[in-house]
């Protein structure tokens, strides 16, 4: 196996720095947020014109054509700057769940105005707290649906949902139209306000499915270690960021006329997040390169890397802040922005808890 990049790829993801450098700094973000804002339209439409959004949706269906190896170059510069767009909600996983189980017609209608950006889209799997990516308690009758789903990633500001719902055949995915009066969105606190998330109410509102009779629940599994593959490459990013801000801060801040960074335990707080950086790193590239060989190893490796990926990230940004004391925890330094990233990340595709019980359902199965 061959985890190296392409040089069209490193190129990408070289390109996507330079972007967000300009577009998505921390000053920017902390200004859209001062304002009220829970996203960022104008730099939504930048990477959509750069066509970043339809990198893996099929040429025929107005996208490039490329693989889950692409997004995850982009997904790991977006995660670096803590970008305030719907990028895993909507292309992760909207455009992916109509790629992998939409008819030829709900492909035709939905993912090239995905890929150009004038729809958004989300994922609606949460019912509450404690609720499991695979389980349900909306239903499905016919073409209708009715529950509620929250906390939902994005829900405000999207146009569509790809939604886990109960029929008479198990476990479905549903895609919905949210601009249906039968549709209620309810704002929600977010501990990370540049991901803002809804309450969604499903009144008896119109649906249509997704996938063949009887195959939801394997759908959804592919999905899940797509996503999960994906942010895990968000979190790696956003690890490398908060390691580099920790780094830079140390050894440039003095106290009892030495360099902060020149005491021994700081530099061993260093060296534990860049191991914690490293297996993350590894365990996501392993998942990518399953995903794009088809190997039988994926849903493994996307739990392997949801996992170590999780903990690394949600570590850097502990201790970045630690690292930069007092400052640290206030609204004018940037170091909460990665932590209330990585806590938000860590929950939004399902727990710690859920993927370790499918990790070791893998690993039993393989025996």
């Amino acid at each position: 196996m061959n985890f190296e990049l392409s040089d069209e790829q490193q190129l990408l993801g070289t390109e996507a720095r330079r972007v967000l450098a300009g577009h998505a700094s921390p000053e920017r973000l902390r200004a859209l947020l001062d304002s009220g804002e829970h996203w960022d339209a104008a730099l939504w439409r930048e990477i959509a014109a750069l066509g970043w959004l339809g990198a893996a949706i099929p040429e025929e269906f107005g996208g490039a054509g490329l693989t889950l190896i692409e997004l995850c170059v982009l997904a790991h510069e977006l995660g670096r700057y803590v970008a305030p767009v719907p990028f895993t909600s909507s292309i992760g996983l909207a455009a992916q769940a109509i790629a992998l189980a939409g008819t030829p017609e709900q492909k035709s209608r939905y993912l090239p105005r995905l890929a150009r950006g004038e729809l958004i889209g989300t994922f609606a799997f949460a019912e509450g707290p404690g609720s499991l990516p695979d389980e349900a308690g909306a239903r499905l009758v016919g073409d209708r649906l009715t529950g509620t789903k929250w906390p939902v990633p994005d829900a405000q500001i999207a146009h569509l949902a790809i939604v886990t719902a109960l029929a008479s055949q198990g476990l479905v995915l549903v895609l919905v139209e949210l601009d249906q009066e039968s549709i209620t969105r309810t704002s929600l606190a977010s501990l990370d306000p540049g991901r803002p998330h809804a309450l969604v109410e499903f009144r008896d509102a119109h649906a249509q499915s997704l996938g063949a009779p009887g195959s939801g629940a394997a759908d959804l599994a592919k999905l899940l270690d797509h996503a999960a593959t994906l942010t895990a490459f968000e979190q790696v990013g956003g690890t490398e960021a908060a390691l580099e801000m920790g780094r830079d801060y140390v050894m440039q801040r003095r106290t009892f006329g030495r360099l902060v960074g020149s005491y021994q335990s700081v530099k061993h707080r260093l060296a534990d997040i860049w191991v914690g950086l490293e297996l993350a790193r590894s365990n996501a590239w392993f998942a990518a390169w399953a995903a794009s060989n088809d190997a039988r190893e994926f849903p493994r490796a996307a739990a392997a890397a949801r996992l170590s990926a999780t903990e690394a990230y949600g570590y850097a940004a502990e201790e970045n802040l630690h690292l930069h004391g007092g400052i640290g925890y206030t609204w004018e330094a940037n170091c909460h922005f990665h932590y209330r990233r990585a806590r938000l990340l860590a929950v939004d595709l399902g727990s710690s808890a859920y993927w370790s019980d499918r990790l070791m359902r893998e690993l039993a199965n393989g025996l």
